[in-house]
Order: C-alpha cells, then structure tokens, then sequence
C-alpha cells in the first residue's frame, strides 16, 4: 500500500506541475531500497538502482544535446525538456524497487507504452487543430506505471515475453 500511495504521489505532482521534486524522490529511495531488498536481496537491488538511473541519465544528457541541435537548426530556443532530471531520479527509485534486471524490462514497457499515447495524443491534437510543436507530456506517468507493471503482473510479463 505504501508503494501504491508514493506512486500516486509521484503521478499527481508530475501531472500537475510537470516535475518530480527531489524530496519526493529522497522518500522513494527509501521506500525503494525495502522493498528492493524485501524482493531480490540487497545486490539486485543495488544494481538496479544504479541501472535505472544510469540509463535515464543517458537518455537525459541525449535530450539535451537533441534540443540544442533543434535550437541551432531553428534558430531559436525550444522552452522545454526532452526529459526532466526527476524522471532519472524516479527511474533510480523504480531500479530500486525492481532490481536487476526487471527495470530494462520496466523502461521498455514504460517507453512503448509512453510512445503509444503519445501518438495518440499529437493524433487528436492535429484532428482538433490544436497540435504545435514540442508539445510536452509528463514522463513519471508513464515509468509509473511500467513499474506497477512489473512489480504486480511480473510473472505475467516474463512470461509473456518469454523467460
């Protein structure tokens, strides 16, 4: 249940405000490193939690030098993220929780699902006459619920994909 409320928390601030703040993340790694520890023992969990954020951060530093390069090709600046740091922090957490190896699992599944509606979205957008560029999704929605998917359904999954 704890879990479940924090990830509430986390979705709520992101869908409001569009940010994961740092304390916000200081009690998901506590809350991480029990039940990391709880479900795969102190290694994995470790693991993980450098993994997640390490892949993130990656990612991270990639959106900033893509945004730089549509800033030099336009001409001016594009006002927004690729993706915001809390997001690595969230992504850190959720390597806590899950451990390794479930978190490639978990950022795949949180990718495809986050590209989905995304598409959705701009496809509505542009069939309203609303759509402008660099339109901005919160992406903590989205590795949430990646998580939840394999922290409640893993067996399912794993099977699904076929370990």
């Amino acid at each position: 249940m704890v879990v479940l409320v924090y990830f509430g928390v986390v979705v709520l601030i992101d869908l409001e405000y569009r940010l994961i703040m740092h304390p916000v993340s200081l009690v998901g790694a506590v809350i991480g490193l029990v039940v990391g520890i709880l479900r795969v023992g102190w290694l994995w969990t470790m693991i993980g939690g450098v993994a997640g954020f390490g892949i993130m951060w990656l990612l991270y530093m990639l959106g900033i030098l893509i945004i730089k390069l549509i800033d030099r090709a336009r001409g001016r600046p594009v006002n927004d993220v690729a993706l915001g740091f809390g997001d690595v922090n969230l992504s850190g957490v959720l390597g806590l929780m899950l451990g390794w190896p479930l978190i490639l699992v978990s950022l795949v599944v949180s990718v495809l699902i986050a590209g989905l509606v995304s598409l959705l979205y701009i496809v509505i957008k542009l069939i309203t006459g609303k759509y402008h560029a660099f339109m901005a999704l919160p992406y903590g929605p989205f590795l949430v619920i990646g998580a939840v998917i394999l922290l409640y359904f893993r067996d399912l999954v794993l099977k699904f994909i076929g370990r």
